[in-house]
């Protein structure tokens, strides 16, 4: 009798799905049957339109036609209980330990004694920690069996929390690399007519756009004619600040705002771009450097980003700078743009180095997981 899995997430997006689809793969070598299931097919934080045509396995919505945000708690708890209960999983994947959704799912688990995978982006330093906050976590977090995470410092975190270290395997911060390859973007048409910077973020604080564009106003007063453009891609509440923010610097025609971008609108961005950066003071991990990485880019991280260790090889396939220093994020526009690095190398490096961190290695990951969970 096959064994079946359930994965849920809040909101199946591409990177979701990349990854499910490995898994039903690998997993189905085992007698092991996936189950993707996600809270709500509408979330307002993350608009994705997913191509799930593309994908041959099936979806389970908890909660459909709603956004995930106007869902009540009570409505939702029942719902997460009668979803679980007719799918009945035998090992349950949850993203996650903050969302109510998520929480259900752990209480319905540990109801049904189903063990529990945990799916954890967190890392200790993403942002001031409360102590009371820290105790009822440790609570939480060990009521799960196992658990997958991006790299080192998620790992070091969850043992501080109280999960047995093996029981916390890697390979959990993963994209579709194969949709970002330069072989499959090349040929798009370049929306820009000059070299330019590449940067995707919610319009939000931790973002650290405001340093950005500051950082960029200086590189390009130093650069004058020959400077890169900059495309900002993404929208969110900070929208109109930084407008009158390049707007003040009279930087309008060098600063472009393309907006929230669909997966497939951002490609022709990455396959012309020179460089990516990511600026973030606080960042889980940061995705968006992957898909810059598996579109062969060199890249520009905040050494906060939880990918930094990870993903960025000093000086190989880019650089990191801490994101309170304006002047140093200024002086790496300038180094990538100027003659002293090979941008092709780096993007190279960039390309070679992210071809682990794919959804095979989720997969690979996710099997560990659950092994030690069923052990």
């Amino acid at each position: 009798m096959n064994t079946n899995i359930g994965i849920l997430f809040t909101n199946l997006g591409p990177y979701h799905l990349s990854r499910i689809e490995a898994c039903v793969k690998y997993f189905q070598k085992c007698k092991m049957n996936i189950i993707a299931i996600e809270l709500a097919q509408l979330q307002k934080e993350y608009p994705w339109e997913a191509k799930r045509e593309d994908y041959n396995f099936p979806i389970f919505s908890i909660v459909q036609n709603t956004v995930l945000e106007k869902i009540n708690f009570f409505h939702l708890l029942f719902k997460v209980n009668y979803g679980l209960t007719k799918i009945n999983p035998d090992v349950v994947v949850i993203s996650g330990y903050s969302e109510p959704g998520m929480l259900f799912a752990l209480l319905w688990s540990i109801f049904h004694n189903r063990p529990t995978i945990l799916l954890s982006p967190s890392k200790e330093d993403d942002k001031s920690r409360k102590w009371w906050k820290e105790k009822l976590k440790v609570f939480i977090v060990q009521k799960y069996t196992s658990a997958l995470v991006g790299g080192k410092a998620h790992k070091e975190y969850l043992i501080k929390l109280g999960i047995p270290e093996k029981g916390i395997f890697l390979g959990y911060n993963v994209v579709g690399n194969n949709i970002f390859h330069p072989d499959n973007i090349c040929h798009l048409t370049n929306p820009l007519t000059k070299p330019y910077f590449f940067a995707i973020n919610r319009f939000v604080t931790k973002k650290n756009l405001t340093l950005l564009i500051d950082a960029y106003a200086e590189y390009h007063k130093i650069k004058g004619d020959l400077s890169w453009n900059l495309v900002l891609s993404g929208d969110g509440k900070l929208r109109p600040q930084i407008e009158k923010q390049i707007d003040t610097l009279n930087l309008n025609n060098f600063i472009h705002l393309p907006g929230f971008l669909q997966q497939d609108e951002l490609l022709p961005y990455f396959a012309h771009a020179n460089c990516f950066v990511h600026a973030s003071i606080q960042e889980q991990w940061g995705l968006v450097v992957n898909e810059a990485m598996a579109a062969g880019l060199p890249v520009i991280v905040s050494n906060r980003c939880g990918c930094f260790d990870d993903l960025v090889m000093e000086g190989i396939n880019g650089f990191g700078f801490y994101p309170q220093d304006q002047q140093a994020l200024t002086q790496l526009m300038l180094k990538m743009s100027s003659e002293e690095v090979d941008l092709i190398a780096m993007g190279k490096a960039s390309l070679q180095h992210i071809q682990k961190y794919s959804p095979d290695y989720f997969a690979q990951g996710l099997m560990q997981a659950v092994e030690y969970s069923l052990a």
